[in-house]
């Protein structure tokens, strides 16, 4: 994992990290990553938690135990999506193999097999509760960004909007109606833009330690109980 959280030495280096964050790279793929886990959280647990409940709702008529072991399937799937998706977006580099389940169905010793490795593979049990988090991580992340964001568009569009005929521009309970005002709101709103960035970027980087330690975590501490 690319190290994009070095500790400045000095004040102006800090206010430089500060400053430069909307022209860092990594600023627009953390915002992308974050932007992508509503619908995708939405998604997931929509898939899962149908399979899983419909699927345990016929566990009596044994038709339930194909339809859970192919939610359990999709649940990999995910898993390996969300590694991937992780590695791209936020450079978090979670083991390409970890969790990885052969899968054979030629026969019915394969099936039975491969049934065995699903139900066995510790991020099977880690990749559902990825998917309960990111729902929760999804609706958090979209919250925050269309919170920000809104909050700072209505203040950088003071200067422009605060004398429009018609117009009675307020902000909470202030109303802005002198150029100076505005102005002094427009400011704020690039700090509080700057200061949103920076506040996605811990989130994402928040979301790329969860993936990690779920997925990644989940099959390296496997591997050292079996050794």
């Amino acid at each position: 994992m690319s190290d994009h959280s070095w500790s400045p030495r000095s004040p102006s280096e800090a206010l430089a990290r500060f400053l430069g964050v909307p022209f860092d790279a990594q600023t627009y793929r953390n915002l992308a990553y974050l932007l992508l886990a509503f619908p995708l959280g939405i998604a997931y647990f929509t898939v899962v938690t149908t399979g899983l409940s419909t699927g345990l709702g016929l566990l009596v008529t044994f038709a339930g135990v194909p339809i859970v072991i192919a939610t359990l399937l999709v649940t990999l799937g995910i898993g390996s999506f969300e590694r991937r998706l992780a590695d791209y977006l936020l450079d978090v580099d979670v083991d390409a193999d970890a969790g990885e389940v052969e899968l054979a169905f030629g026969s019915v010793e394969e099936t039975i097999g491969t049934t065995k490795r699903v139900l066995t593979a510790p991020t099977t049990w880690t990749g559902l509760l990825l998917v309960g988090l990111k729902f929760v991580y999804g609706v958090v992340a979209f919250t925050a960004l269309v919170t920000a964001f809104a909050v700072s568009a209505t203040l950088l569009a003071a200067p422009a909007l605060y004398d429009a005929p018609g117009v009675t521009y307020t902000f909470g309970p202030y109303v802005i109606d002198t150029l100076r005002e505005a102005v002094a709101g427009a400011g704020l709103g690039v700090l509080l833009v700057l200061v949103s960035l920076h506040v996605s970027n811990g989130l994402a980087r928040f979301g790329g330690f969860l993936t990690d330690a779920l997925l990644g975590g989940a099959a390296r501490s496997a591997e050292v109980t079996d050794a």
